[in-house]
């Protein structure tokens, strides 16, 4: 049989070395990444499509993206629960990024940030 491996704090007891490593001091709460992302550049332009029924939102995103420069942001807010879908279809069926969607607070909907990618 082959000898136990030994960890290095072990090993290192073993040749002399410090005692145990002393306990790193707790980190404070750190504001939620964009899952080690950088954070997007604020949008372009902005649509507030809240109170507004399917297909409002997706026509008004379809009419303003051409306003925003090839990769620049627009922001789209929606309330409608089949914006939650559509907006996601939208960008896949348009070749657009959808870069987040993140729900308001308090009130109901969501705030979409799509990325024009031509």
């Amino acid at each position: 049989m082959s000898p136990r491996r030994r960890g290095t704090r072990a090993a290192a007891q073993e040749a002399g070395g410090a005692g145990p490593a002393p306990e790193a001091a707790p980190r404070p709460p750190q504001a939620p990444s964009h899952a080690g992302r950088p954070e997007p550049e604020p949008p372009a332009a902005r649509i507030d499509a809240l109170g507004r029924k399917c297909p409002l939102p997706i026509i008004m995103l379809a009419g303003q993206i051409g306003s925003v420069p090839v990769g620049g942001l627009i922001q789209v807010l929606a309330d409608d629960p089949a914006a939650r879908t559509d907006v996601p279809a939208w960008c896949g069926l348009k070749a657009h990024q959808l870069v987040a969607v993140t729900e308001l607070a308090p009130r109901p909907g969501w705030a979409f940030l799509v990325r024009r990618c031509y």
